[in-house]
């Protein structure tokens, strides 16, 4: 049973770390889509990072402690 909860724990990792990725591209890609300067969309490109890494961060975190609590 350990060894499922930790294979489970593996491949949620690797599935938030993907998809936090992939919507880290949408929003760029959206950010760069929407025209402006450059000025315009770093603000906007730095926060969105910080803000969807913060939360895969957030994530791993939690997942590292329910790992190491079994």
């Amino acid at each position: 049973m350990n060894n499922r909860k930790k294979m489970i724990i593996i491949w949620t990792k690797r599935v938030t770390a993907i998809i936090a990725t992939i919507v880290w591209v949408m929003v760029i890609y959206n950010i760069f889509q929407s025209g402006g300067e450059f000025n315009d969309q770093a603000p906007q490109c730095m926060f969105s990072t910080m803000l969807i890494f913060a939360m895969l961060t957030g994530v791993y975190k939690g997942l590292e402690y329910w790992e190491k609590n079994q």
